[in-house]
């Protein structure tokens, strides 16, 4: 509940005045009567400018492993050579994974 530190303090004679409905009245006032609305149906009614890539056709350039890298056996990324820290059981480890 939101606290006003800028308004007037009541005394305690004026606090024990107030009428058990009159604290119902004020409370049923203060809650909101808007309904919560999810998130995700409301982002999925925007539509950014320039962001409809319906008509793109993504490419990328694959190239087959080189001679002078290595596949990581623990984190599956292609290295080159220079990254290779270990190799356990015949399994070649990069750098970032020893």
């Amino acid at each position: 509940m939101a606290t006003d530190y800028d308004a007037p303090r009541r005394d305690e004679v004026d606090l024990g005045e107030d009428s058990l409905e009159e604290l119902k009245a004020r409370r049923a006032d203060s809650q909101s009567g808007s309904v919560d609305v999810d998130e995700v149906e409301v982002a999925e009614s925007f539509e950014l400018p320039g962001a409809d890539l319906a008509d793109e056709e993504l490419t990328v350039k694959v190239l087959p492993m080189q001679s002078d890298e290595f596949r990581c056996a623990r984190c599956f990324l292609v290295h080159h050579r220079s990254q290779l820290a270990a190799e356990r059981n015949g399994e070649l480890i990069c750098r970032e994974c020893a």
